[in-house]
């Protein structure tokens, strides 16, 4: 029993940590433009959507020495592999010849990399970058901190690797800065900064200057995290940013409609795409149940319950307070879109919902839809009556039950 609550535990945490994430993420050569706009500096790049452009890239581009990356929204790219077989979705390549032939093997094939499952990710374009030899990396990263309440600098002088394995294995090398909202970065903590990553005193007014002005982006466009990995001080003295990550605020789309249209819903679960037009709380997940809920709380409690019974979600779907019965039938569109989906569980409490209205999506829904799979629904609270009622009355193959612990191990059972 204590490992079936460890599994619901985890599931539940996992769906509530998918539902909070409010943020934008945009590609590398967008966030290089965006760098740039505010001076900070970054290794001459542009970007191609197509292997021949890359050609003219490349041979315009005024020396040889160049890398190609994958634009897809991931990490790890460099070790992934196309779904074609080309492995890697970073190259170093030495011609024009060479980039339209690379591009050609990105372009339009999906990679696959430790962040993206199994399915992958479609590539759209690559970004052709110039070379700069690093001769030390560091790992910069601008984020809303919950121990001090506010915004924090994190940098180390161990960058071009994954952060967390740093914090596991070195936590003293990882330097975090608290920086005042009104006031930013002052030039003499930055400075102070520079110096205690071991950057040459060359180069350290360049990595103060970045230091600032990424907290002036972070500030200035409502972003949730910029992260760097990795800034370079190259051989020839200077400091660079070499890789970009931006995530922004949702809630701040209408302060900057300029960012939101570069969102790329290509690298989006569809499904999640369509609920977030219709107004729903949905993330996919990997088993066979589909969900339909009304509250996050209730969601990820009825998640739970169907792990204790042995069964696994497909998904986390919060229809909230003000579903109508066209919103359930979206829902159901949504559910029934996977085919992975054996089974539909709905678990309603009526307090701002009115039951009646989701018996009618319902069976709305049923009938337009031509449902065949089995469908299990305990509604509880406002218009309960009339709502069961409904659904008794249409005749339709729905099985209708009181208990959540009943009628979640009946729609695990019938999802076998």
């Amino acid at each position: 029993m204590l490992a079936s609550f460890r599994t619901t535990g985890s599931l539940a945490r996992r769906a509530a940590s998918a539902g909070q994430r409010r943020f934008l993420s945009i590609h590398e050569y967008q966030s290089v433009n965006l760098l740039n706009s505010y001076g900070i500096p970054t290794p001459k790049s542009i970007v191609a959507k197509s292997p021949e452009e890359a050609y003219k890239v490349a041979q315009n581009f005024g020396t040889d020495k160049l890398v190609i990356k994958a634009q897809v929204l991931a990490g790890g790219r460099g070790k992934g592999k196309f779904d074609n077989g080309f492995q890697g979705g970073v190259h170093t390549i030495d011609s024009p010849q060479q980039a339209q032939e690379y591009a050609g093997k990105m372009i339009g094939s999906k990679l696959i990399t430790k962040q993206t499952g199994a399915s992958g990710r479609i590539c759209n374009a690559v970004m052709l970058a110039e070379r700069r030899d690093p001769s030390h990396e560091y790992y910069v990263a601008v984020l809303n901190d919950r121990v001090t309440q506010g915004v924090v600098l994190v940098a180390s002088n161990q960058g071009g690797m994954n952060i967390e394995e740093v914090a596991a294995t070195n936590p003293g090398a990882i330097i975090t800065t608290p920086i005042d909202f009104e006031k930013g970065l002052s030039k003499s903590t930055a400075l102070e900064l520079a110096k205690t990553l071991g950057i040459k005193e060359g180069g350290q007014d360049e990595a103060a200057n970045i230091f600032i002005n990424l907290y002036k982006i972070f500030k200035d466009k409502d972003a949730t995290q910029i992260e760097i990995n990795p800034m370079s001080e190259t051989v020839d003295g200077h400091v660079l940013c070499m890789d970009a990550k931006f995530g922004f605020d949702d809630n701040a789309e209408f302060r900057h409609e300029d960012i939101f249209a570069l969102r790329d819903i290509s690298q989006e679960e569809p499904s999640e795409v369509e609920a977030q037009k219709a107004g729903l709380n949905f993330i996919k997940l990997d088993g066979s149940i589909g969900c339909l809920v009304n509250g996050a709380g209730l969601a990820m409690a009825t998640m739970d319950v169907l792990a204790l019974h042995g069964g696994n979600p497909a998904n986390f779907l919060d229809v909230g307070g003000g579903a109508t019965p066209e919103t359930v039938k979206k829902a159901f569109e949504i559910l029934l879109s996977d085919p992975k989906v054996k089974s539909i569980f709905i678990n309603i409490f009526g307090g701002i919902m009115r039951c009646d209205y989701i018996a009618e999506g319902v069976i709305k829904a049923t009938k337009e839809l031509g449902l065949t799979i089995p469908l299990v629904v305990r509604l509880k609270g406002t218009m309960e009556a009339e709502a069961k009622e409904m659904i008794k009355a249409s005749g339709l193959k729905i099985v209708a039950l009181d208990s959540l612990d009943e009628a979640a191990e009946t729609a695990v059972q019938l999802a076998v």
